[in-house]
């Protein structure tokens, strides 16, 4: 059981505990990003060059993939892709139903139809088994999301893929430096794309992304679709996007780099202190890491067996702790997507009433995820009576 409120007299209460705190990170690499940020400055080479190259090939080398390319954001990453894939009009493309509404997006923006699968009961990414009964004569992809920084079952999305001669696309947004048996997300499929929006685990200053690959076909091609549809200054082969990684971002991002893994682990710390400390918390489900896998957390998503998660939300936030919830909807049940639903995704829809995010940053302290969950204890006993 979490150490008692009396029991931690240092601080005032209620202690505030936000969600996510980005001022920490910044905080102990001040003077590196301050400098590469003026260098790029002086250089007067915002798009392209040296900066965003190193990253590029930095990032590549991280991820255990040939090529790495810079685009706006994770989005346009997906969307990218999946033109460079050749998927478009009456075609289809399987994802996850618990999955961040982008995902979806990317696959409409390319033209193609979605087709939903439900989550996995434990791990709450795809459901593995239910991806053949989805599969068509018009499947041309798999986008395989590594949800909440935890991977999904690669093995045997490659061996589906394999089965029925479909593309695999890995959407790794929140899964920078996971590892799936001793590989890093992003090696695996034929392309995997990522997020550097700020609050990720490899967060820019601004928005921005990327796609690694180890075809050089799928990365020309990329290369060429995020800059007006050439390579070269006014060379169109195809019609092209405006989405390029800036030299600033990949200035920032290269520092972070060397860093992500260390912060990783530090995300790990205070999920084994959370799920040690909930354990003893009756009718609430921790994350599940199935053998082989290493999360990187990008959230600490908690699930309620019993009692109201809003109820629960409100609760927390009365006594100063920031969740969040991902998601309240599956994508099908948005309004933005509601006629593409057509499969049955039971779990993802009863999950999105019982989920609460908890806070989770790697400079979150042993003392605020005992306060957290003193007070997720308090509420559950109330359920127990």
């Amino acid at each position: 059981m979490a150490k008692r409120i009396e029991e931690i007299p240092q601080y005032d209460l209620p202690l505030r505990v936000p969600f996510i705190d980005l001022r920490g990170e910044y905080e102990a690499n001040r003077a590196e990003f301050r400098q590469v940020w003026e260098e790029a400055l002086e250089s007067a080479g915002f798009i392209g060059g040296p900066c965003l190259e190193k990253f590029e090939k930095s990032f590549a080398g991280f991820c255990e993939a040939k090529q790495a390319i810079g685009v706006g954001n994770g989005t346009d990453a997906l969307t990218l892709t999946l033109k460079a894939l050749g998927v478009g009009p009456n075609d289809e493309v399987i994802l996850p139903a618990n999955s961040f509404v982008a995902t979806a997006e990317a696959i409409v923006h390319s033209g193609a139809t979605p087709v939903f699968v439900d989550a996995d009961p434990q791990t709450y990414n795809l459901d593995v088994e239910s991806i053949a009964d989805r599969i068509t004569s018009k499947t041309r992809a798999i986008i395989a999301v590594h949800l909440y920084g935890q991977p999904a079952n690669m093995r045997r999305v490659l061996e589906l893929a394999k089965a029925y001669g479909v593309r695999v696309v890995e959407d790794a947004a929140q899964a920078h430096g996971a590892l799936y048996h001793g590989r890093r997300i992003g090696s695996f499929g034929d392309a995997a794309c990522f997020s550097f929006y700020p609050s990720k685990n490899l967060g820019g200053c601004g928005d921005g992304g990327a796609v690694v690959t180890n075809s050089d076909a799928i990365a020309d091609a990329v290369r060429r679709l995020r800059d007006h549809g050439g390579q070269k200054k006014y060379e169109h082969d195809v019609v092209g996007y405006n989405s390029r990684l800036d030299s600033l971002q990949a200035a920032v991002l290269q520092i972070k780099l060397r860093h992500l893994d260390e912060r990783n682990e530090m995300r790990r710390r205070l999920a084994r202190k959370y799920g040690e400390l909930l354990s003893h918390v009756p009718g609430i489900k921790t994350p599940h890491e199935p053998p082989g896998t290493s999360s990187v957390y990008h959230l600490y998503v908690i699930r309620l067996e019993k009692g109201s998660r809003n109820q629960l939300q409100e609760f927390l936030r009365q006594h100063g702790v920031q969740t969040g919830i991902h998601y309240p909807k599956p994508i099908h049940r948005t309004k933005a997507f509601a006629g593409f639903h057509t499969t049955n995704c039971r779990i993802a829809e009863m999950y999105a009433d019982n989920i609460i995010s908890l806070p989770m940053f790697p400079e979150l302290r042993n003392e605020q995820v005992e306060y957290v969950v003193e007070f997720i204890s308090r509420f559950m006993e109330t359920h127990r009576r």
